[in-house]
């Protein structure tokens, strides 16, 4: 059990997390980065099944290629949705400046073939949100413990619009679906926090 001290400043802790998307020149040690994948694996996941799995991205080369192709069907998004081209070419290019500058890029994957089968479409698809679920347990842990070893991270969902293009250029099997894309590195500042909503407008009591 935790003290009073203690638990105010957990909870101090769990509320000045930040998204960063600027981050430092600086590598982060490998054995750093395995220790934070370590702690996200503690997440609780449905049936205690862990469907994750995580791909690790510190070489420029790939993060580079991953970027390039990513952006080519954010770029067709973007033209089939009406926008102008030049707005289109502005954010295509932060796309790709972020994901290639940051030191580590990890896309935690869910592997679907860990997942309970059913024989009705209705409990396979709640088994497959289950999944979804873990592996976003998983992430939340991750952007926790990395935050905890003094990084910064930007959790990002591009990879749900480009999944065959991510599971073609990091060469994953047909079962592993990618989630997210995290950027990581150390950072110079935290920004602001964004304002919460008011607890009145998120919580029913039911007394």
């Amino acid at each position: 059990m935790f003290n009073e001290k203690d638990k105010k400043l957990l909870h101090r802790f769990l509320k000045t997390r930040r998204t960063i998307r600027k981050f430092l020149d600086r590598p982060v040690p490998k054995e750093t980065i395995a220790k934070i994948i370590e702690t996200a694996t503690w997440a609780p996941s449905a049936h205690n099944r862990q469907p994750w799995f995580f791909v690790v991205i510190t070489n420029s080369t790939t993060k580079r290629r991953l970027a390039e192709e990513m952006a080519k069907k954010y770029m067709a998004d973007l033209k089939a949705d009406g926008f102008p081209s030049r707005l289109i070419k502005s954010r295509v290019a932060s796309s790709i400046k972020r994901i290639t500058s940051a030191p580590v890029v990890i896309v935690p994957c869910l592997v679907k073939s860990l997942l309970d089968k059913y024989p009705d479409d209705e409990r396979n698809m709640a088994e497959y949100i289950m999944g979804v679920q873990s592996v976003a347990a998983a992430i939340q842990t991750l952007l926790l413990a990395a935050y905890a070893e003094g990084l910064g991270t930007c959790w990002r969902c591009a990879p749900l619009f480009t999944k065959e293009i991510v599971r073609r250029v990091l060469s994953l099997p047909e079962d592993y679906e990618p989630q997210a894309l995290i950027e990581m590195g150390y950072y110079k500042k935290r920004p602001v926090a964004p304002e919460r909503k008011p607890l009145e407008e998120i919580i029913r009591w039911i007394e």
